[in-house]
């Protein structure tokens, strides 16, 4: 049996954008799906990351397990961890949700540790000068201070995880993946339509935690938002601000 796919032309684009206008259920459905898979894995994984991460950065302990975590996490292929997952939650949403918060969690925990571990440590005694307990510490003086860092980190995480989702179409974990990898079904038109989909969601993440991400700063730190966004090669924010 020999399949036939269509090739790139130049009115590829036009008619990826009239399959969305034809399709709108079918690419609503999907969006929704993919939306829910991503949603699910970031859930998770700041559930995970996030206390962890600010626990270690409060104690100043744990450098060498947040680090080498995130290291062995993006040193893993999503597409090699679906493929572990197979065994494991067979074929499905779940097998998808597994693989994404295995890529999120390292990129949280890091930020998460550095945001709070660097710290000015005069600031922390100036607190305790002022009689302030640890709890007290860490709620009023180090969450605050953290949360542009912390931020930074969920808003690369949330872009890496929409579009990594796509995977799920090739273990029938829905979202957009499912038109991308079935051009024998949709052609072209819709692989691209559900391509152009999959790169406004991440764009729409990436602008939606950044104004969170702002919304969360104090006013007197709003300045270095700029200074802190993630290294691209590593998905680590530099912890130095102003």
């Amino acid at each position: 049996m020999i399949f036939a796919f269509d090739t790139f032309k130049p009115h590829t684009f036009v008619d990826a954008f009239r399959f969305m206008a034809d399709n709108p259920a079918l690419m609503w459905q999907k969006t929704v799906e993919h939306l829910q898979i991503s949603g699910a894995a970031m859930g998770i994984a700041l559930l995970i990351a996030i206390p962890l991460g600010v626990w270690l950065g409060h104690i100043h302990r744990g450098s060498f397990i947040s680090i080498n975590i995130s290291n062995i996490g993006r040193a893993l292929p999503s597409l090699a961890v679906i493929a572990i997952g197979l065994g494991i939650f067979g074929i499905g949403k779940t097998n998808v949700v597994f693989a994404l918060v295995v890529l999120a969690f390292p990129l949280m925990l890091t930020n998460a540790y550095v945001a709070v571990d660097n710290i000015d440590p005069d600031v922390i005694e100036s607190a305790r000068g002022m009689g302030m307990r640890p709890h007290q510490i860490l709620l009023r003086i180090e969450l605050p201070l953290a949360l542009p860092l912390i931020f930074a980190g969920i808003k690369t995480a949330a872009v890496f995880v929409v579009a990594t989702a796509t995977l799920g179409g090739i273990v029938g974990g829905g979202g957009l993946g499912d038109i991308i990898v079935n051009q024998a079904s949709y052609f072209l038109r819709g692989v691209v339509a559900a391509s152009i989909a999959v790169a406004a969601l991440s764009f729409a993440a990436n602008f939606a935690f950044a104004l969170l991400q702002r919304a969360v700063t104090p006013r007197a730190l709003r300045k270095g938002l700029r200074s802190i966004e993630p290294d691209v090669s590593t998905g680590v924010v530099e912890a130095a601000t102003a």
